[in-house]
């Protein structure tokens, strides 16, 4: 699959900002899906794909802070257990 990037744009959580990278991937039988790589960290990453690339946009709108929200969440209770 060929992966082309379309754009680059940034998203505020809480006051940090997220670089979004978004792609455009062709697929082995012509067609055409859409990612996203949301960078948490300099080693963290999520990825979300689509069909197109309106839905994807509303998508990490909703999930990237709630991805962030759990890690949170999770740290915190791996320092209450020890």
């Amino acid at each position: 699959m060929l992966k082309t990037l379309v754009k680059t744009t940034e998203m505020d959580i809480d006051g940090r900002t997220f670089t979004l990278r978004f792609y455009e991937l062709e697929t082995s039988r012509g067609g055409k899906r859409f990612s996203c790589e949301v960078l948490l960290g300099e080693a963290d990453r999520i990825i979300l794909d689509d069909d197109y690339i309106a839905s994807l946009e509303v998508s990490v709108a909703r999930l990237a802070p709630a991805t962030l929200y759990s890690r949170v969440l999770a740290s915190r209770a791996v320092v209450a257990a020890a």
